[in-house]
């Protein structure tokens, strides 16, 4: 499989894994700022998540998602990719295939 078989805005599972993933750990004080106050959890020191989701997720996840704060987005959002062990454990949460269909 190759990343290119997969698609984040068709996917989504990564962003809705689980409310401890979306964790701010390299950001700096200017980075946190650029992120809307309202999706960001200041006692956890992560993005705010309703249930495991990440609230800056919009959409069905396996159909169609985007992120509402992509441009800001952490650290730990940006290193996530496509096919990667962390993608492929989300996806089987989700019952997303491991791969892209034909």
């Amino acid at each position: 499989m190759t990343a290119a078989a997969l698609d984040c805005r068709t996917c989504g599972a990564c962003c809705a894994y689980s409310a401890e993933w979306p964790r701010f750990s390299t950001e700096d004080d200017a980075a946190l700022a650029a992120i809307p106050a309202g999706y960001v959890d200041d006692a956890a020191g992560r993005m705010r998540c309703e249930g495991d989701r990440c609230s800056a997720l919009a959409g069905r996840i396996g159909e169609e998602v985007s992120c509402r704060v992509y441009a800001v987005r952490p650290e730990v959002c940006r290193t996530c990719e496509p096919g990667d062990p962390e993608c492929l454990i989300a996806r089987r949460r989700f019952g997303l295939p491991a791969a892209a269909a034909p």
